[in-house]
């Protein structure tokens, strides 16, 4: 007889620090352009000249997006599936035939072997169809059961379950809880070991994919037993598994066409042979799966950006207003350079994080996790913009524009799609905190015992030393540099000069480094606690990343004849946005509300402020905060919708 499930673990926060701790890859074995820029220092050998995929994967990902585009222009209504809410099966249907749910795959497996590269382009073009489509196709590869089996599968796991992810089944990705979101460390759902099986049970909610799944990656926690170290633990477990019911299929504001859902596992047999990994190494495995995983987020943004473009420069020219296009208004056209600008400056960072994930050089952890903020943040702004410019057509549903005989214009639509991208995949929140402790890292591993509370007196004294020596070097680096010297970084000078851009960023890199020195001195242990200022920290790495990663790709496109003068251009008015935000969160680090805003926050807790919410009715219905996820068996009807 198996064990009862576990009960749901009470953690507390340090305990919870410890279990994330414990999921991050701990040493770095390759170089990192984003840590290095941390530490202050702007090492821009890494990444210029700019990194180009080889001549083969750049016929085989051009064959594959020439199909896909006729596919998408011949075969996807998008206005139909934001109308029904679901992406016909003929659709899926095609996509499979077409190969789009193997574009990650070896084609040993039956896939088609694209690069990251172009598998990001391949996402954007699907999601500019229908964005419930990019959606649909990066939930099953990025993060579904083909990318963690690549990293972490045995042979005969990737010999079983990756043909079928290349062309007949669709996985999902299922670790969220109703009361477990980015605090993995009080995961209920258990996996308790009898014989050669594990039994499952458990619930798990925003299953993307889930509802129409035939596989899913299950993180779930085995008990500690003889035998078996126990942890969070990865399975690939088969949807069809008795004692599997998808509950429900969730509704959201956008990506209407989304088949996410709610899973509940009772008393589930999963072979052991479907483990991936060793028991534990669950949250590790989806973190470093997210590290490449994450980079769909961006290629969606990309795509928006793209197309929030070409619909404000065709809009801002018809539209007249006082005699003239509104694009000549100098309100109007503010936001369409900006939309410019940040697009070229996305596909930047998107492209060269992609390339560098292909070569494997270099580690991409923090460039990945950078790409993903500042594009989930800069898409949105776009995506805003457009609706302002576009004026009361921009709030206009697309079918209501089309009934009063206009062109149909999604932008409301854009908008809502777009705002999930600030929350899935890591909150803007949980971004900024996990890109600040690996930018400390090296901070932590040289001092951190200083700071622990745990730690011993003779531990202390023994990092004390390590941390003299340490700073003894870098500190005074953080001086001068060749952001200094006029002559630095002359090869980016022609028509336009994008020279002293880079010069800014070397500069601005050894400013950072300071601040987050003074910043550990300063707070030394409640530096964790700071989040306002982690999260400055972070956004300011994010647009100096942003701005080398323009004026690489600007140099890149100039040197091979590409639109180079106009890539300088835009890549010269992006760098000169940037530094504005950059001066204003350097301002911000010290000159902020954070204190305050801690104190509101008690207050409104303690139900100081409950005078200020009167004079409104509360249209939420009935109901508890968090669903109830007491094991057992299903009472509500199985939505598990699998499309064959």
């Amino acid at each position: 007889m198996s064990a009862p499930p576990l009960k749901k673990p009470v953690v507390t926060e340090r305990e919870a620090r410890q279990v994330a701790e414990a999921a991050r890859e701990q040493h770095w074995r390759k170089p990192s352009f984003a840590k290095e820029l941390f530490l202050g220092r702007f090492r821009l050998d890494l990444i210029h000249p700019h990194p180009l995929p080889t001549d083969e994967a750049v016929r085989r990902g051009e064959q594959f997006l020439v199909k896909l585009r006729d596919f998408c222009e011949t075969r996807v209504d998008g206005a139909r599936i934001e109308r029904e809410a679901r992406i016909p099966d003929d659709v899926v249907d095609g996509l499979k035939e077409l190969g789009a749910f193997g574009m990650k795959i070896e084609p040993k497996y039956g896939g088609l072997g694209l690069t990251q590269v172009y598998y990001n382009k391949a996402l954007a073009l699907a999601g500019s169809a229908s964005p419930a489509i990019g959606v649909l196709l990066s939930a099953h590869q990025s993060i579904g059961v083909p990318q963690p089996l690549k990293l972490f599968g045995t042979p005969e796991q990737k010999e079983k379950f990756l043909p079928r992810c290349a062309r007949t089944d669709i996985s999902a990705f299922l670790l969220t809880e109703p009361d477990v979101g980015s605090d993995p460390a009080r995961l209920a759902t258990s996996a308790v070991p009898d014989g050669d099986d594990y039994v499952l049970d458990g619930v798990k909610l925003w299953t993307t994919n889930g509802v129409v799944a035939d596989l899913l990656v299950v993180m779930a926690r085995v008990p500690r037993s003889e035998g078996h170290p126990g942890g969070i633990t990865a399975f690939v477990v088969e949807s069809s598994s008795p004692g599997i019911t998808v509950e429900n299929r969730n509704a959201f504001m956008g990506l209407r066409g989304i088949e996410n859902g709610v899973t509940r596992f009772h008393q589930v047999r999963v072979p052991a042979a479907h483990r991936i990994g060793p028991e534990g190494a669950g949250l590790k495995i989806a973190l470093t799966t997210l590290n490449t995983g994450r980079l769909s987020l961006p290629a969606s943004c990309v795509a928006a950006g793209k197309w929030c473009l070409k619909i404000a420069r065709e809009w801002s020219a018809a539209r007249e207003q006082w005699g003239k296009p509104i694009a000549q208004h100098e309100a109007v056209g503010a936001k369409i350079s900006f939309i410019a600008a940040t697009t070229f400056a996305l596909e930047a960072v998107l492209d060269l994080s992609s390339q560098m994930a292909d070569e494997d050089r270099n580690d991409i952890r923090i460039e990945g996790a950078l790409a993903k903020l500042f594009a989930s943040e800069m898409g949105w702004r776009m995506a805003d913009e457009l609706v302002q410019i576009r004026g009361g057509r921009g709030f206009e549903t697309a079918e209501s524009l089309a009934a009063r005989g206009e062109r149909a214009v999604p932008a409301e639509q854009l908008l809502r799609d777009l705002r999930i991208n600030r929350i899935f995949e890591g909150s803007t929140e949980i971004m900024h905190l996990l890109i600040a402790r690996e930018a400390v890292d090296a901070h932590l591993a040289v001092a951190g015992d200083l700071i622990d509370p745990d730690k011993s007196l003779q531990d202390k004294a023994k990092a004390g030393a390590n941390a003299g020596v340490f700073y003894a070097k870098w500190l005074p680096k953080l001086i001068a540099g060749p952001g200094q010297l006029p002559s630095s970084y002359t090869e980016f000078k022609h028509d336009v000069d994008l020279s002293p851009h880079l010069r800014y960023v070397e500069r601005h890199a050894r400013k950072l480094a300071r601040s987050t020195f003074y910043a550990m001195s300063r707070w030394q242990g409640r530096m964790e606690t700071k989040q306002g200022f982690l999260g400055r920290i972070v956004d300011i790495g994010a647009e100096l990343f942003a701005m080398s990663a323009a004026c690489v790709r600007a140099e890149l496109l100039r040197s091979r004849g590409e639109n180079g003068r106009e890539a300088y251009q835009l890549a010269d008015v992006f760098c000169r946005q940037s530094r504005i935000r950059v001066e204003e969160l350097f301002t911000r680090l010290w000159s902020n509300t954070d204190d305050i805003d801690r104190k509101v926050v008690k207050g409104v807790l303690a139900g100081t402020y409950t005078w200020l919410e009167q004079g409104v009715v509360d249209p939420s219905g009935e109901g508890p905060w968090i669903a109830d996820t007491t094991p057992g068996p299903s009472s509500r009807e199985n939505v598990h919708r699998p499309i064959r």
